[in-house]
């Protein structure tokens, strides 16, 4: 304690610590957002999100450092929500569903029961793309083809064995190859495969890059097997592409989930408000309204639809006062 009695040393001490807590009270808070592949929607939705939130300059949440993150998609983002290692993630609302309730997909798993949602976003249109060569006009004429179904750990593939079963078949009835739509588009226009599904909002870059340079067909998810898929698994719903979406392509009937954005419970109630607030001021909206054709389906009031899963109470708390829920 001798040099207390120096008033240089105790102005220096003082001083360091004073930018110790500038410094502490600066620190950044990161924040991922775990998306899908590259050539999906997911990952440039996310983008959007990230740079709308972050606080940089005097927009998004002061001192907020978010990013997009490129992953296997639905079931790899709730995984890594649930283990700690993303803050949120991007899922189609069936697979969020399972993991919540422990069911489907997450039959004799642990329920992920602290999992939480931001908001929904938008629909996710399940695509069935085939080679114009391969003569595929239904689901069922899959029967001994080369399909791709997306990778394990996608929501992709878990719809594909759905919308399979309701036509009878199974992965054995098909070649099944399990890639993602930008590789999965390289070996269709090489003709070393018949058709991939893919999951996700319409038009998708890796699909309509495909029509333009090579042409597709769209396969339709239609008929009396889809009234009974939809009676069997409510968070799907009808769905239409556009004519013209794809170079070619006429309007096609389908079915789509929608997509959501997950966090977990742990995420600190004030942070996740912040968040949500600022992800639906002007200048949020704009940034969605102008960056992607998907970003305009992304609005207010259906970011509280087709939950499934609890709200996190910041964004409850969020949507309450905002009168859209009561």
């Amino acid at each position: 304690m001798k040099f207390i009695g120096n008033g240089k040393w105790v102005a220096a001490i003082i001083g360091v610590a004073a930018l110790g807590g500038v410094a502490l009270a600066q620190a950044p808070t990161f924040f991922r957002i775990g998306t899908g592949g590259t050539a999906g929607t997911y990952y440039p939705i996310g983008g959007l999100i990230a740079n709308s939130i972050s606080g940089a300059g005097d927009k998004g949440v002061p001192g907020l450092v978010a990013s997009a993150v490129a992953t296997n998609g639905s079931v790899a983002n709730v995984n890594a929500i649930q283990a700690g290692s993303s803050e949120s993630g991007f899922s189609q609302s069936d697979v969020a569903y399972w993991a919540y309730t422990g069911t489907g997909l997450y039959e004799g798993k642990p329920k992920v029961e602290d999992l939480r949602i931001i908001a929904t976003l938008y629909p996710e249109t399940i695509h069935l793309v085939a080679s114009k060569s391969s003569g595929i006009k239904s689901v069922a004429d899959l029967k001994g083809k080369r399909v791709a179904l997306d990778e394990p750990g996608s929501g992709t593939l878990v719809d594909a064995r759905i919308v399979l079963a309701a036509y009878g078949l199974t992965e054995k009835d098909i070649k099944p190859e399990y890639l993602k739509p930008g590789p999965a588009g390289d070996r269709l226009r090489d003709g070393a495969l018949d058709a991939f599904f893919f999951v996700g909002g319409y038009p998708t870059g890796a699909i309509s890059e495909l029509a333009s340079s090579a042409g597709i067909a769209l396969v339709p998810i239609a008929g009396p097997e889809v009234d009974k898929l939809l009676k069997d698994y409510q968070f799907f719903a009808r769905d239409k592409v556009p004519a013209g979406t794809y170079k070619d392509v006429g309007e096609t009937e389908t079915i789509s989930v929608n997509a959501q954005w997950l966090t977990s419970a742990k995420q600190p109630d004030q942070l996740i408000y912040d968040i949500v607030k600022v992800l639906w001021n002007d200048a949020s909206r704009a940034t969605l309204d102008a960056g992607h054709a998907k970003g305009k389906l992304i609005t207010l009031k259906n970011a509280t639809a087709g939950l499934g899963v609890p709200l996190h109470p910041g964004a409850e708390r969020f949507y309450k006062e905002a009168g859209v829920l009561k």
